[in-house]
This record gives structure tokens, C-alpha cells and sequence, in this order.
């Protein structure tokens, strides 16, 4: 049976670039959302004072991670002069390649290779999710939920 991934990645925004990096993720938001359905959950949030960045998504198993990696990879290059990615944790049970692919990301963004981090679940536990179809505003928080 697949495993959820989770993804986390959080970022420091470089000064002055916040306007900016805001458009960015919110049309990469609205890509992933039109592009990537098998995704359960794609989230950005920034800090109040924003200087950090957390993007946020649920996978239903790995292949949806790679997916995520293939379509919107070619996407992220350009986002890397308004960020410098601080880490990148994983939960579940990713790929070798893919976690590879994602260290590539990390080092390409700013952090080095040894900001991917994955956590294993061994224990028993569940997830219930129940999304609204959401369209990514231009406000601070940036949604995109799998419709119906």
C-alpha cells in the first residue's frame, strides 16, 4: 500500500524581494493547481514579517512527488533570486531517486545538499483530509486544494 508524503521546505526571503517573491509562488500556485490534480494539498505561508517562507504540500504516495518534481521543476530556477532555501523535510517514504532529485533542488536554491531531510513513519496513524476547491488570492497565504 503507498504511503502519503508530506513535504515542507522553508526558505529565508531575501531583503527587499517579498512583492515579488509573493507573485512568484502565488503563479506557481495557480500552475501546480491546474496542472498537478493527484495532489491532495498545496500550501505557501509566510511569516507575519516576511522574511521566511514555508511551502507545504500532501502527496498521495511518492510518485506524486516526482510528478510535482518533473512538472513544476522547471519552474523553480527563477524563484531562487528571491529565496535562499533554508531546508527541506520530507516525510514518508520517497524514492532514492527522488530523494536525490531533491537534494539537487535544495542545493540549486541555496542550502546545500545536505538540507533534505527524511522522516520515516513506522507507527501507525491515519489521515483525513477534506478540501474545498481554492483558488490562490494575492494575499500573504497562497492555497491551492485538490477540487472535486
Amino acid at each position: 500500500m503507498s504511503q502519503p508524503i508530506v513535504y515542507v521546505d522553508t526558505s529565508e526571503v531575501r531583503p527587499g524581494r517579498l512583492k515579488e517573491l509573493k507573485t512568484a509562488m502565488n503563479d506557481l500556485a495557480r500552475f501546480v493547481q491546474a496542472n498537478e490534480p493527484q495532489l491532495l494539498a498545496y500550501n505557501v505561508y509566510f511569516t507575519d514579517d516576511g522574511t521566511r517562507m514555508s511551502v507545504l504540500h500532501i502527496n498521495p504516495d511518492s510518485a506524486s512527488l516526482e510528478r510535482h518534481m518533473k512538472v513544476a521543476g522547471p519552474k523553480f530556477p527563477p524563484i531562487g533570486e528571491f529565496i535562499r532555501l533554508l531546508a527541506i523535510d520530507v516525510y514518508g517514504r520517497p524514492d532514492d531517486w527522488l530523494v536525490e532529485e531533491l537534494r539537487q533542488k535544495a542545493k540549486m536554491l541555496g542550502s546545500g545538499t545536505n538540507a533534505c531531510t527524511t522522516f520515516t513513519q513506522d507507527l501507525h496513524a491515519c489521515i483525513r483530509l477534506s478540501f474545498s476547491s481554492a483558488t490562490p488570492s494575492s494575499g500573504a497565504k497562497t492555497s491551492g486544494a485538490r477540487g472535486s
